[in-house]
C-alpha cells in the first residue's frame, strides 16, 4: 500500500467519480490517503488544476467535461498525490485527435519538471518525442528497447513492420524530415 501511494496513475478511461466535482475528485486522494487537511489538499489541487489549465472547471462535474478535460482532471488527480512516479495506461486512447494534443502537452510538461513517467501508448510521435527510453513489446515480450531514436532507426524486423503499418500522420516529424533530405 505504501508503494501504491507513491505512484500517480492515469487510466485510459479516466476513472473519475461522476458524483463529485472536479475539485473533490482531485482532493479525495490527498485527504484520505495522505491524510492532508481539507485546506492543504485544496491548495495542492488548485495548483495542479492550474498546471493542467482547468481552474475554470473546478466546480464542474465530470459529465459536463470533454474527454480531454476529463483526462487532464485524471492527470491532476494523480499529481495531487505528489507521486514519485507517474504511470499512464494508454492516457490518450479514449480521446479524439483534437483532444490528444493538450493531454500529451500536459504529460510532457510533467516530464519536463523531472517526474519519472511510464506510459503505455500507441502514440508513436508522443513516445519518440516524450521519452528518454522506449521499450517495444511484442506479445508481452520485450522485442526491442533503447533511446527514443529506435523509432527512427529500428533494429528488429518486428518493430520495422509495426512502424511501417501505422498511418503516415502518426509518424514522428523527424522521420518525415529525414525522408525529405
Amino acid at each position: 500500500n505504501d508503494v501504491r501511494s507513491r505512484i500517480g496513475m492515469v487510466f485510459q478511461s479516466f476513472e473519475l467519480f461522476a458524483h463529485l466535482k472536479v475539485i473533490d475528485n482531485v482532493t479525495l486522494g490527498p485527504r484520505h490517503v495522505r491524510k492532508m487537511s481539507k485546506d492543504e489538499a485544496k491548495e495542492i489541487a488548485m495548483s495542479v488544476l492550474e498546471r493542467v489549465d482547468l481552474l475554470d472547471r473546478v466546480d464542474a462535474y465530470p459529465g459536463n467535461l470533454s474527454g480531454g478535460q476529463k483526462q487532464r482532471v485524471a492527470i491532476a488527480r494523480a499529481l495531487a498525490m505528489r507521486p514519485e512516479v507517474r504511470m499512464g495506461d494508454g492516457p490518450t486512447r479514449a480521446l479524439d485527435p483534437g483532444q490528444i494534443g493538450s493531454v500529451l502537452a500536459t504529460i510532457r510538461g510533467v516530464g519536463d519538471e523531472g517526474m519519472t513517467g511510464v506510459s503505455v501508448t500507441h502514440e508513436i510521435g508522443f513516445a519518440s518525442d516524450g521519452a528518454d527510453r522506449i521499450i517495444y513489446l511484442d506479445g508481452g515480450v520485450v522485442a526491442e528497447e533503447g533511446p527514443s531514436s529506435i523509432i527512427e532507426d529500428p533494429q528488429t524486423e518486428r518493430l520495422k513492420r509495426f512502424l511501417s503499418s501505422i498511418h503516415e500522420d502518426e509518424v514522428p516529424e523527424q522521420i518525415h524530415e529525414e525522408d525529405d533530405k
